[in-house]
């Protein structure tokens, strides 16, 4: 009795076998319909699928957002480091750029300085004390460059010597207090040249005095000021800058104007050394270190 049930749970499992390779066979062959057993196995297996798939790709869009923001942060970690160098880069080739461009003008400038030699130098020392006062430049007495010679930019004076050693120079410059500091210079623009005085400078409005001018003579804003040659020791035509504003004096008896310098005081680094052919005349302020009145 035993052995024949035995013998019928083989004899089942076979059939079941044989029933479950038929079925396989039976869903793999090419048929146009599948039939009610195997719809509700697809549609059953394909529930299921939904309901395990979407957690499941939820998961996998947490993790593959969380490495994404790591390589966007990676990424842009690189770009800043990249962005940084390339400031660094752009730093170096604007101020090559503007060196460039100085020495262009300066090389430029030297064609229409007829009646002095211009003598080529670098600014090596600034006194933060005397920021606004004086300069120190690379080349001194072996160059050629002797105390009273004008220093001016590509755009405009700046100041003379005052000081030489061997190989360096100081230079005071136009924006000085020191009382006795003046240049001879004229206003051009307005038909007929005006003489006056740079005399002083306003630190608050960062532009320079331009004194001694009669009452009666018009002169306006916008006008360009320019050195006279008049004192011996700036040679004529050199660009000051242009009048901001004219004002009678305390005195009421001259007139003063406002000068914005055409050179910037705070950003010089090449200028130039004006070695003057022309004879200074007796008699004239260059002994005193400071250029005559017009």
């Amino acid at each position: 009795m035993p052995h024949f049930f035995s013998n019928k749970r083989l004899i089942l499992l076979m059939l079941g076998v044989i029933l479950l390779v038929g079925l396989i066979f039976f869903s793999l062959s090419n048929r146009d319909n599948v039939n009610f057993p195997e719809r509700v196995v697809k549609d059953v297996v394909g529930a299921g699928q939904s309901v395990f798939s979407k957690p499941a790709h939820f998961v996998t869009g947490i993790f593959d957002n969380i490495d994404g923001l790591l390589n966007t942060y990676t990424e842009n970690k690189q770009l800043k480091n990249r962005l940084d160098e390339f400031a660094t880069v752009q730093a170096e080739v604007t101020s090559l750029r503007t060196e460039n461009e100085e020495l262009k003008e300066i090389i430029g400038k030297e064609e229409s300085l007829r009646d002095y030699n211009p003598i080529q130098a670098s600014v090596i020392a600034r006194n933060p004390d005397q920021w606004e006062e004086k300069i120190i430049l690379d080349k001194g007495s072996n160059s050629g460059v002797k105390e009273n010679m004008a220093v001016m930019t590509a755009k405009g004076l700046i100041g003379k010597v005052i000081l030489t050693t061997p190989l360096t120079a100081t230079v005071e410059l136009v924006s000085t207090q020191n009382p006795n500091y003046r240049v001879s210079a004229m206003v051009i623009g307005g038909g007929k040249n005006v003489f006056g005085l740079i005399e002083g400078y306003d630190a608050d409005r960062k532009e320079l005095l331009l004194k001694r001018i009669d009452a009666d003579i018009d002169i306006k804003e916008g006008q360009q000021v320019v050195s006279s040659g008049l004192g011996g020791i700036f040679p004529q035509g050199l660009v000051i800058g242009e009048i901001t504003e004219v004002a009678i004096d305390e005195f009421g008896l001259t007139k003063q104007a406002f000068v914005r310098p055409a050179a910037d005081f705070t950003l010089l680094s090449h200028v130039m050394v004006a070695d003057r052919t022309l004879p200074e005349t007796e008699g004239d302020d260059s002994e005193n270190g400071e250029d005559g009145e017009s």
